[in-house]
C-alpha cells in the first residue's frame, strides 16, 4: 500500500501471517514472470527483473519460487497469461484510490474489485478518472541507520533525482519515471544498498480523514484490495493519522 497515511508504512512493516506471506509470494512471483517474458531472463540485461528479484527476495520469497517463476517467464513449462490491469474509483470521503492488477482473468478480477469498492461505501469509476491526480515516480528507499544521509543526497542530486526525503526511519530517492534506472544504478555504483526500489503513484494532493468510521471504511477497504491475489499495488489520496487509524483498527 503506497501513498497514503504513515498508518500503511507502519502496518507493512509488522509480521505477515503465513496466509498474507502466500499472497505476497505469489504477487512477487507474478512480476518475476511478466518481467521475464517482457525483457528475458537475465537480470543483468533485464532491470525490471532485477529489481522484482531484489524484492521478492527481501520478502523472503525462496530462491527455487524465484527460478521457477523466471522459467516461467522465459517459455519453461506451462505458463499463465498474465496481463497488467489499473483499475480506478473512490472510497469513502471521496478518496481517490488506483488499483494495479496481474491477472489470467480480466472479468474475475474486475468483479473482485467492484465487489469490494462497493462493499466498503466507494465506487469503481472509469479509466484516468482518478489517476491525473498522482504523479509516476520513482522511489528508492534506505535504511536511515546505515545510509549517510548528506552523502546520499549529494549523490543522488547529481544523478538527477529529484528530491530526498528523510525520517526517523528511512530515506527515499524520489526520481522521475526516465531517470529511475539510471540513479539506482549510479547509487548502487557508488556503494549505496538500497532497501527497496520501485515506481510508484504519488498523490499530488491528500484529503485529510479524520473521522473514524470513514478511516475505518477506507482502511479496510485498501486491506482487503491488497489481499486479493490479482492485485500487486493499491494508492490512494488519504492522509490518516495515527492516531485515527489506531481508533479505527480499534
Amino acid at each position: 500500500m503506497s501513498g497514503h497515511s504513515k498508518w500503511a508504512n507502519i502496518k507493512n512493516k509488522k509480521a505477515k501471517t503465513d496466509g498474507q506471506k502466500a499472497v505476497v509470494f505469489q504477487k512477487y512471483s507474478r512480476e518475476i514472470i511478466v518481467a521475464a517474458r517482457l525483457g528475458g531472463p537475465d537480470p543483468a540485461g533485464n532491470f525490471r527483473l532485477r529489481t522484482a528479484i531484489e524484492k521478492a527476495k527481501a520478502s523472503g520469497l525462496p530462491n527455487d519460487n524465484i527460478k521457477r517463476a523466471i522459467d516461467k517467464g522465459a517459455g519453461a513449462g506451462a505458463s499463465d497469461n498474465y496481463e497488467e490491469i489499473t483499475y480506478e474509483g473512490y472510497g469513502a470521503g471521496g478518496v481517490a484510490v488506483v488499483v494495479e492488477c496481474m491477472t489470467d482473468n480480466r472479468n474475475r478480477t474486475a468483479g473482485d474489485v467492484r465487489s469490494l469498492f462497493s462493499k466498503f461505501g466507494g465506487n469503481l469509476g472509469e479509466t484516468n478518472c482518478v489517476s491525473y491526480m498522482f504523479d509516476k515516480k520513482g522511489s528508492i528507499t534506505f535504511d536511515a541507520e546505515e545510509t549517510d544521509f548528506e552523502k546520499l543526497f549529494e549523490t543522488a542530486i547529481n544523478l538527477d533525482a529529484e528530491d530526498v526525503e528523510e525520517d526517523e526511519e528511512e530515506y527515499r530517492v524520489i526520481t522521475s519515471v526516465e531517470t529511475f534506472q539510471s540513479v539506482v544504478e549510479g547509487l548502487e555504483k557508488d556503494g549505496f544498498k538500497s532497501s527497496n526500489a520501485e515506481l510508484t503513484r504519488i498523490p499530488k494532493n491528500t484529503i485529510e480523514i479524520t473521522d473514524v468510521k470513514t478511516a475505518t471504511s477506507v482502511m479496510r477497504l485498501i486491506e482487503r484490495l491488497e489481499e486479493l491475489d490479482d492485485v500487486q499495488n493499491v494508492y490512494a489520496n488519504c492522509d490518516i493519522s495515527d492516531e485515527v487509524a489506531q481508533q479505527a483498527e480499534a
